[in-house]
């Protein structure tokens, strides 16, 4: 059974920074990409950046120049860097990641509990 598990969500002032890190674990033949979505209330799901096995890193507009995606893929990671936070950056933080679980099967999405950002104004 795959498991993604996120810390490093907490309450910070605008203009601080915040690390999220997720650990994917359980039984992975192979990663696609790992990604960090967000959840504001009321508002539907978003990607905010996404990290394919060797490929580019892709972030929403509204991040560009302040959050930076990396993974570390020996151990199955990956982290968002987030700088220069806003008020509007406030939301419930889920890592997701596209793997296989066995040889010769698709890859299928599996997510993380999800982790709080707060930046108070």
């Amino acid at each position: 059974q795959v498991q993604l598990v996120e810390s490093g969500g907490g309450l910070v002032q605008a203009g601080g920074s915040l690390r999220l890190s997720c650990a994917a674990s359980g039984s992975i033949f192979a990663i696609k990409s790992m990604a960090w979505y967000r959840q504001a209330p009321g508002k539907q799901r978003e990607l905010v950046a996404n990290f394919p096995t060797g490929g580019s890193t892709l972030y929403v507009d509204s991040v560009k120049g302040r959050f930076t995606i990396s993974r570390d893929s020996a151990k199955n990671m990956v982290y968002l860097q987030m700088n220069s936070l806003k008020p509007d950056d406030t939301a419930v933080y889920y890592c997701q990641s596209s793997l296989i679980i066995r040889w010769g099967q698709d890859p299928q999405n599996y997510w993380g509990q999800g982790t709080q950002v707060t930046v108070s104004s």
